[in-house]
């Protein structure tokens, strides 16, 4: 795409970087920035910025933060004991605009998948089965995309947690197979959560 201006080139080739973002379209948000004044172009850029030097993750379930700990794990109203077992952070937001769920999250940050070259150590899973050893969990609830790497994330921390006293649960398959959190409707994902099924049934449908 040739312009007749290298800055606003190169600002189109950066913009493109950004997930589902073409270099049209690219290049539509950048003639739209330049239309606009200064000071929202300084603003956008410094919520970016600060956005990106300041946030945290959560110290009890690694969803981002503003603190140390999250607002969801520091509510006194959520059941600490009930642990939803998470990918990564879309899916918390997902599952919480369902409104239906009251325990807390322990987002993994991705899954195992050895073709990508991301193995169990690359995971948060060693802070879950801490969690599992002191006691507090009483119950988790495996809730990864029922995709191969989620199945397999989700038994790989089964076999480290299948002999402590805890409740393991799965998500109930109202989610096709295949399907990611994030992109499931609210009611379907809502039910899914409510009539989750032991685990090891599951492992059986599988």
């Amino acid at each position: 795409m040739e312009m007749s201006s290298k800055l606003l080139e190169r600002a189109v080739a950066e913009i493109s970087q950004l997930p589902g973002i073409g270099k049209r379209t690219a290049l539509r948000l950048a003639l739209h920035l330049l239309k606009q004044p200064k000071d929202m172009t300084e603003h956008l850029t410094g919520a970016i910025l600060k956005m990106r030097e300041e946030i945290r993750f959560c110290r009890e379930c690694h969803n981002i933060s503003d603190v140390e700990v999250c607002e969801i794990c520091s509510n006194l109203s959520r059941d600490k004991s009930v642990i939803c077992v998470v990918e990564d952070i879309r899916d918390v937001m997902a599952i919480e605009n369902t409104g239906l769920f009251k325990g807390i999250y322990h987002v993994l940050g991705g899954k195992i998948s050895p073709i990508d070259g991301i193995g169990p150590s690359q995971l948060n899973i060693v802070t879950l089965v801490e969690k599992v050893k002191t006691g507090v969990a009483k119950e988790l609830i495996f809730a990864l995309s029922s995709t191969m790497e989620g199945d397999t994330t989700n038994f790989y921390i089964y076999k480290q947690i299948k002999d402590y006293n805890i409740v393991l649960s799965a998500i109930a398959r109202g989610i096709a197979v295949g399907d990611e959190l994030e992109f499931a409707d609210e009611v379907t994902l809502g039910r899914s959560i409510i009539h989750r099924v032991p685990f090891e049934s599951s492992l059986k449908n599988s």
